[in-house]
């Protein structure tokens, strides 16, 4: 099935200690490239979450993006290390009676003081578990969004195909014309110079420029990579390197054929091809 680069996907999970957040974009790329952007509590996880896409995944550069928002409880809640509170205070007490003008102990001072005020300490191993499963749930959406994209790009290039195709078979229907047209002109034009020209010799050289002119080659080889196209868009695997190199091959015979003519209508089928390709090669770019 013929997948797309291009897609978006999000997925929002409600947890007890908070809500999670996937945000995946894919978009064309030579190569599979990841970038994942989290709060430092789910790095650990990162290179599980790489083996899941490496595994669904053959091309395009995905950028996943992934937000962690506590519940209010949990944001709020303070653990204050009362052993360590009490040794502190006690100390300052004592230095107070030591001194001739003592201070009032600033319990907001007290709090400052390393140690004492600990923070909550959230077991994060469901969070982590729910975000993989989120992860996996985000990237279902993207592969479904990427197949349904691919399939559109699919139906887009066989159109542009059997235009290809139309082109070619009437160039090659036009061809026994376009050389008859082009002897009569030659012979008409020796005729208004008056020039003597031994028919043997003259013959030879006809054949000679017919032969430089014949572009069935071109076209079958033209024929060739269409069936090619046609059978690649029905793989079930990474097709979009093929089909660029297809693409390439398609416009070469495409710019032979124009170098070849010696005539308007194949020089405009030259062009129109070149256009039709162009506009192929441009939508093989998306596909994986």
């Amino acid at each position: 099935m013929t997948k797309s680069m291009t897609a978006f996907a999000r997925t929002q999970q409600s947890l007890e200690e908070g809500e999670l957040i996937w945000e995946v974009r894919s978009v064309n790329h030579r190569y599979l490239e990841l970038y994942f952007k989290m709060p430092d509590d789910f790095r650990v996880c990162e290179p599980a979450f790489r083996e899941i896409l490496q595994q669904r995944l053959n091309r395009g550069k995905i950028e996943c993006y992934l937000r962690f928002n506590t519940t209010r409880q949990q944001a709020e809640s303070i653990m204050v290390n009362l052993q360590q509170a009490s040794a502190l205070i006690h100390a300052c007490h004592e230095i107070n009676d030591l001194l001739h003008q003592p201070s009032e102990v600033d319990a907001l001072e007290i709090l400052k003081w390393p140690g004492v005020v600990q923070e909550s300490k959230m077991d994060m191993k469901p969070v982590l578990q729910a975000a993989e499963a989120g992860l996996k749930t985000a990237l279902d959406e993207l592969s479904a969004n990427r197949r349904r994209e691919g399939e559109r790009l699919r139906e887009m290039i066989l159109q542009r195909c059997k235009s290809v195709q139309q082109l070619v078979n009437q160039t090659r229907e036009k061809l026994p014309e376009i050389h008859s047209r082009y002897q009569q002109r030659l012979r008409e034009r020796l005729d208004e110079i008056k020039i003597e020209v031994n028919s043997d010799r003259l013959e030879q050289e006809l054949v000679h420029l017919a032969q430089k002119m014949d572009v069935d080659e071109e076209l079958d080889r033209l024929d060739s990579h269409l069936q090619e196209v046609s059978d690649i868009l029905n793989r079930d695997e990474a097709i979009g390197r093929r089909l660029d190199f297809l693409m390439q091959e398609l416009n070469r015979e495409a710019n032979t054929l124009g170098s070849k003519s010696a005539d308007i209508s194949s020089t405009n089928a030259s062009v129109e091809l070149k256009v039709l390709i162009e506009q192929m090669r441009e939508q093989v770019q998306n596909i994986e």
